[in-house]
Formats: structure tokens, sequence, C-alpha cells
């Protein structure tokens, strides 16, 4: 017996830190131009930004269905082992709420969390989880461990353009002409599954900034235990962010990644999530 550790593909996990830790990856769906992809597994990331820039309609996300969360956990439960299922934040998609209806069918074998994180927020729950499952500790060492790994992350959320969340009816037409004159660049924390505006701002130097001194306030007197950075056609201000924290953290290992698709369908192009955890 073991515990199997699954999530769903809005961690930005690599195949080779799944491959590394033994993590189960279920894709989100989008629909594009009329096609339906899985995530990662049919589109990458640069493959979906080339052509969401062709589309003018947004693309459709969707979590994955009932059936095949319920055949991953019938597999993986067929030896006897338990599975932990650490998916992305609920007030953000359906993913957590079909894990847990489909965990009522395996008699307490399947326990569903939501991390309240996407990108690698969740990441850094999954990530903790696998190496405790890999120690053979409990569910329950498990849960009280990424409890507190949920607790000591923030994430932060920089969009560069405003045009998607026009096309989603997030953010209304003229208050969006008027952050497009101004060429605001609003950040947003994620808490408790939900984005909470910050600041806005007008340029990239601002943001590196604004995040370096929220970073700095942060975790003085902690120890840092994970940062990444995770962009949707924003490399340049992932890197320059990375360089800035560099500067000041020269021994920190930091990841650049490209997002899921199901994040960048709603941040649009030059978004980043810039995450951490310290403790």
């Amino acid at each position: 017996m073991s515990t199997k550790i699954v999530t769903d593909s809005t961690a930005d996990l690599s195949f080779e830190e799944a491959q590394q830790y033994g993590i189960h990856i279920i894709p989100l769906k989008i629909d594009l131009n009329g096609k339906t992809y899985l995530d990662r597994v049919d589109i990458t990331p640069s493959e979906f930004m080339r052509e969401m820039r062709k589309s003018e309609e947004l693309p459709k996300t969707s979590q994955p269905s009932f059936g095949t969360f319920t055949e991953l956990y019938e597999r993986l439960t067929a030896d006897g082992s338990e599975v932990l299922s650490i998916h992305c934040a609920g007030p953000l998609s359906g993913t957590v709420q079909t894990a847990q209806s489909a965990a009522h069918q395996f008699d307490g074998k399947v326990t569903v969390v939501d991390s309240l994180y996407i990108s690698r927020g969740l990441a850094f729950q999954v990530i903790e989880a696998s190496k405790l499952a890999n120690l053979g500790k409990s569910i329950k060492e498990i849960l009280h461990r990424i409890e507190e790994v949920r607790h000591h992350t923030r994430l932060f959320v920089v969009v560069d353009t405003l045009e998607n969340l026009i096309k989603g009816g997030r953010i209304g037409k003229g208050r969006a002409l008027i952050g497009s004159l101004l060429h605001i660049k609003p950040i947003a924390i994620l808490k408790d599954g939900m984005y909470s505006p910050m600041a806005n701002v007008r340029n990239y130097s601002q943001v590196i900034k604004h995040l370096v001194k929220n970073f700095k306030e942060d975790v003085d007197g902690k120890t840092i235990k994970g940062i990444g950075l995770a962009h949707a056609d924003g490399m340049e201000l992932a890197t320059r962010l990375k360089e800035k924290l560099h500067e000041l953290y020269e021994n920190l290992e930091i990841k650049i990644v490209e997002t899921t698709p199901i994040i960048s369908t709603h941040t649009g192009s030059g978004a980043i999530g810039f995450t951490y955890f310290a403790e």
C-alpha cells in the first residue's frame, strides 16, 4: 500500500517534475476555434498563445469529466493504495468539485483537497505531498503539512493587457479603455482562491519594484522554501523580475515556466505569476 498523488494541469508542473516525484496529472480542456484540446497533451502553452492571438473569440476552458477522474482513481487504488488528489482553487474552476464527486465512489480511499491556488502555488503543495508520500507518511500527516505550505504561500498575478478581461466580461469596456490609455498594469494577489486587486502601475519597472518590496517585507526573518515564475508570453518581465531577485538573494533557485492555457485564457498575453513559499 502507498499514497499516490494526483493533481491537474493548472499546477504548471513540467513532465520531468511529474516523473521525478511520481505525480499523476489530469489535464483540463480548452475549446479554441472550434476544436477541443487537452491541456499540455494536445497543445502546448506556446502553441496555444499563437492560436489565441489569431482568434476573435475568447477560448473556453472546462474541467476534466467525472469519468476521467473515476478511471484514474480506479486504476490507482486497484492495488490497495490510497489517493490524495490536490487541485486548483475551487472559486476559479469546477475541477475540485468534480474530483470530490468522483472520490465518493471509492469508500474513503480517495481524499480530495482544494489547494486554493493555481500554477506554482498549487505545485508547491503537490510536490511537498509527493515527497512525504514517497517517505511513507500517512494521509493525515501529508494533509497537515500541505495546509502549512498553503498558509505560507503567496501568489501575485500581473496582467499586461486588458483585452482578455474585456472579452471574458470581467472588466467593463469603459474602465478598460481608461486603463489602456493610462497603460495600467494591474497587480492582484490570490487569496482564499480569489483574486484581490493590490495595485495599478504603469510600467515594468514599477511592477518589479512593487513585487520585490512586498516579497522582501514578507520573507524578512523567514526561510524561503520555494519560488517560481510562470508567464503567458511574458518572458521579458519574468526574466527582469528574476534578475532583480537574484541581485538581492543570489542563491535563490528560481524557475521560469510557461503557464497553462487555462490561466492565460483569462490573463491574456504578457502576464506573469510570481509565487513563493516561505516560513
